[in-house]
């Protein structure tokens, strides 16, 4: 495991770009001229909720740096279960790890996902690149057809493997833009489509957490029998307000995770 946090957020990083230039083009425009630096929010996590990848073992790399846990999330209509991760440091992310609750599938989803599981190394869940590692088996493309019918977590994580499903630009620390709506309307400007399941704003000032997030890019996978560009990763944008304490708000709201899910939708 990783014992240098940054190393860790770079490789992750530099992961996500290959199959998310838009990233660095959103940078670019969220910075501005003053090259003023992008603030890292949070990133997420995907993974089956079987014992050799559950959630724990992706989290047992973080607090190896000094996590802690933070809340817990249920998401009933995509049967997924997800916990937060907090540092200490407050500049250092957050980070969101959801689960599919396997055992909740059709008996055919359960059979494939045993079977990608199966392929992986338990010694690889331990190494220092286990969560920028990519899939650690080959899926044809109709398996993964088959996949998306019944959900599309499970799709895209047989499509992607381990890797940040998205990183999020901390508005709060924005220089030129001030709210999440103003963030939202320079990338419409710009030709970026917004993730509008439940509204382009997820939450509220009221809720203390406010979030918006383009829809993926599309890469190519390399699927055992050919290759289609399906959607990759997002970019997610996040307001916090203080609570009565004054202090920023540093846990998520299950309403507006729910919605933000979908935009790896290969529907949309």
């Amino acid at each position: 495991m990783h014992t240098d946090r940054d190393a860790l957020f770079q490789h992750l990083w530099d992961n996500y770009l290959e199959v998310t230039p838009s990233a660095t083009e959103i940078h670019r425009i969220l910075g501005g001229t003053q090259g003023s630096e992008i603030v890292n929010d949070h990133i997420a996590l995907r993974t089956f909720n079987l014992e050799k990848v559950n959630l724990e073992k992706l989290a047992a790399h973080f607090l190896a740096l000094g996590y802690t846990e933070g809340g817990e999330y249920h998401f009933e209509a995509k049967k997924l279960y997800a916990k937060h991760y907090e540092h200490p440091d407050p500049t250092a992310p957050k980070v969101f790890i959801s689960e599919l609750l396997v055992d909740q599938f059709s008996p055919e989803l359960q059979a494939i996902v045993h079977e990608l599981v199966d392929q992986i190394s338990p010694n690889a869940v331990t190494a220092d690149n286990f969560l920028y590692s990519g899939t650690h088996w080959q899926v044809d493309y109709g398996t993964y057809k088959k996949l998306l019918a019944e959900s599309e977590y499970a799709a895209w994580l047989a499509a992607w493997g381990y890797r940040a499903n998205h990183f999020t630009v901390s508005v709060n620390q924005l220089v030129k833009f001030k709210t999440v709506e103003e963030v939202n309307q320079v990338l419409k400007a710009e030709g970026y489509t917004v993730n509008s399941s439940g509204g382009e704003i997820k939450g509220s000032p009221e809720e203390l957490l406010e979030q918006s997030s383009t829809m993926a890019d599309r890469a190519e996978v390399a699927f055992k029998d050919q290759t289609v560009a399906i959607p990759s990763c997002f970019y997610e944008f996040a307001k916090r307000y203080p609570k009565t304490d004054g202090e920023l708000y540093t846990g998520f709201v299950a309403a507006s995770a729910d919605k933000i899910f979908e935009s790896t939708d290969a529907g949309m």
